[in-house]
């Protein structure tokens, strides 16, 4: 007898952003210069949101999962596994997701991180699927992309403090028999960038020391400049490549969730595509450079204004320090 094959789809959404507001204009007072001309023109940057100092990375998670599991109509006790996908995490050690996994009361569900920066919602939703398609066991699994840079920030460094931002973005993503869901996915990582953008003291590489806060090499730095095309290249050919297996094209897609890191770099991936731009769905209007949220809080943001329709084929491309992308393909299974 042939075994029915199992499903991995999204089923609930929920994000959510601190409520300090940093407009553009506070950047223009710090610096004594216009820098949201640039941030808005450029970067389609007006606004962010930073957490407060007595927060922390699961302070910003927690509101964002609870959303998600009640629009996936299921209790955090019918939690399998959570996955929290951050490089900005409450402790070196242990887990966020444990710290996640005690404040949601989930106490059926098996926890770990998962970083590959700002390519982690895109991956952590791949290994869910995949864990659900190999497993029968799993059948709810929480995935989390979570940011909290503004703690890492280097304000002698005007144009890292003004793009980066807070936030966290979840999905239910949940076991079914019907074909929706995770179709195909990828992953491409080019090494040969790890040291051109992090956070590169606290681990075991270097130790935080009076001599690393001296010089700040405790905050999120760009020591090296990744080419700027870098995304707009592999982008469109991890589409491709993505899409291939199911024998789809880039038109049949109606939605993309890409890293809302550089919208240029958005516009250049889907005029390679032969898209149009408003293909793609945009947040760093009003949050920023959320990283590792950006891409979930994209998708939550897309559910509230009812983009999403049932059968709509759906594309996630995530780009992260490393340098790490991971691209996903996927069937939406519901009405929004």
């Amino acid at each position: 007898m042939t075994e029915k094959r199992r499903f991995a789809t999204i089923k609930g959404t929920g994000h959510y952003a601190p409520e300090r507001v940093i407009p553009n204009s506070y950047f223009d007072k710090l610096y004594n210069k216009d820098i949201g001309s640039f941030l808005e023109s450029s970067r389609n940057i007006k606004e962010r949101r930073w957490m407060d100092d007595n927060q922390r990375t699961s302070d910003l998670i927690l509101p964002a999962a609870q959303q998600a599991l009640k629009n996936a109509g299921i209790t955090a006790n019918e939690l399998d596994l959570i996955v929290v996908a951050t490089d900005t995490p409450d402790y070196l050690s242990p887990s966020t997701a444990s710290v996640l996994q005690f404040k949601l009361a989930a106490k059926n569900a098996g926890t770990f991180d998962l970083n590959s920066a700002c390519a982690g919602f895109v991956t952590a939703c791949d290994l869910a699927g995949k864990y659900i398609q190999a497993d029968e066991k799993y059948k709810n699994i929480l995935v989390v992309g979570a940011y909290a840079m503004s703690k890492w920030l280097n304000f002698d460094d005007y144009k890292i403090a003004s793009l980066f931002a807070d936030g966290a973005g979840a999905a239910v993503i949940q076991a079914t028999s019907e074909p929706y869901g995770v179709l195909s996915s990828t992953m491409y990582t080019d090494g040969q960038y790890h040291d051109y953008m992090g956070i590169y003291a606290g681990g075991s590489a270097e130790k935080i020391s009076s001599e690393t806060i001296e010089s700040k090499r405790h905050l999120l730095a760009f020591p090296k400049k990744i080419p700027p095309e870098t995304n707009g290249i592999h982008w469109p050919r991890l589409t491709r490549q993505v899409l291939e297996p199911i024998g789809k094209t880039p038109q049949d897609v109606k939605h993309f969730f890409i890293t809302q890191f550089n919208v240029q770099s958005i516009y250049e991936t889907l005029d390679r595509l032969e898209l149009p731009r408003n293909r793609a769905h945009y947040i760093m209007d009003r949050y920023g450079y959320t990283g590792s949220a950006s891409i979930g809080m994209a998708i939550s943001d897309a559910v509230l204004q009812h983009k999403l329709k049932k059968d709509d084929l759906v594309v996630l491309l995530g780009s992260g320090g490393g340098m790490s992308m991971t691209a996903l393909a996927l069937r939406w299974s519901y009405d929004t």
